[in-house]
């Protein structure tokens, strides 16, 4: 009878060839078990990229959608904040300058117009809100503040009122330099300083875009700043010792503040009418997003019952070959004869 038999070094780099397919085997299956993703793509594509490629450019970008959204919503939140702020200010200062000028009290009148020229303050400031490095109200000169300060705007249009002596002289210069066009050396020149064309939209979605185009420049905004700057002009002295143009102008600045009220609530909706756009979006990219994942995993995702089945499997075989490795490597010829 013949027999064949494997050499003591051939039969080594035999066991020692399975333990690393066997270790292989073993990396494999517990990364896959790890990420729920299989290694071997193309095999799982059966070398058809096209769908998932499709996918991975759709996930892309939508990120990209998302961190626009997310730095829209974020604008337009500070935004809305600033113009309740200002209208907050608007609204309690109105009624209070119609009540001083009705009393014709002095007193009163100057009492009041110092309160709305601190409102007047605060309504600049809000309007040179910054945000993560941005100004929000300055069109796309984002790195710039988008007025001069209370102080600089009152000495400016001090200056533009000088010579008029009485409440419609001066309501019309005001009026005047606060809807002068560039150039013209009014509001747009001497008190604005930012963009002259708002933000560009926001791409939010395939073929939608959000657009936050209010700037310290609109119209809307100037007619709430004209009865507020008027009342602060009398604080600072406009029409001195005449009480009763003093309490006109302090009428016709409550008047314009009132007005002013009204305006600022319809630019606060289109804020926010722009904040319900992007949280729609950003609900629905989301959405999308997770059904694509959904997808994606449908396609490379490793099952997680076969693959801890197949690990167990593959773990049981290594120790059955360190066993029998152990086993071999103890043999002697004495043995062997015995």
């Amino acid at each position: 009878m013949n027999y064949k038999s494997v050499g003591d070094m051939a039969q080594a780099f035999q066991l020692q060839r399975h333990n690393v397919q066997l270790k292989t085997h073993l990396s494999r299956l517990s990364e896959e078990l790890t990420t729920g993703v299989q290694k071997d793509v193309g095999a799982a594509v059966h070398g058809d990229f096209t769908a998932l490629a499709g996918i991975d450019r759709s996930l892309t970008t939508l990120t990209s959608y998302s961190f626009a959204t997310t730095e829209a919503a974020q604008l337009a939140e500070t935004m809305q904040t600033a113009l309740e702020t200002i209208q907050s200010q608007v609204s309690d200062v109105g009624p209070t300058l119609l009540s001083a000028a009705t009393s014709a009290s002095p007193a009163m009148v100057s009492a009041t117009t110092a309160d709305a020229k601190q409102k007047f303050e605060s309504v600049v400031a809000a309007l040179n809100t910054n945000s993560a490095g941005r100004y929000v109200f300055s069109g796309t000169a984002t790195d710039t503040r988008p007025l001069a300060s209370a102080d600089e705007i009152l000495l400016d249009l001090g200056t533009a009122i000088a010579g008029a002596t009485g409440t419609t002289d001066i309501m019309a210069a005001v009026d005047t330099w606060f809807d002068a066009p560039a150039g013209a050396g009014g509001f747009m020149d001497q008190a604005y300083v930012g963009g002259t064309t708002p933000l560009s939209p926001f791409r939010i979605g395939d073929g939608e875009a959000a657009q936050l185009s209010v700037t310290a420049a609109d119209p809307r905004i100037r007619e709430s700043l004209k009865g507020l700057a008027v009342a602060a002009l009398i604080s600072d002295g406009a029409l001195a010792g005449n009480d009763t143009e003093r309490a006109r102008l302090t009428r016709a600045a409550g008047e314009r503040v009132i007005a002013a009220d009204g305006t600022l609530a319809l630019v606060r909706a289109s804020v926010g009418t722009t904040e319900g756009q992007l949280a729609n979006a950003a609900t629905r990219n989301s959405a999308e997003a997770s059904a694509l994942t959904l997808a994606r995993n449908g396609l490379i995702a490793a099952d997680p019952y076969d693959t801890a089945s197949a690990l167990e499997a593959v773990q049981t075989q290594l120790e059955t070959l360190y066993t029998l490795t152990a086993r071999l490597s103890r043999l002697s010829l004495t043995d062997f004869l015995s």
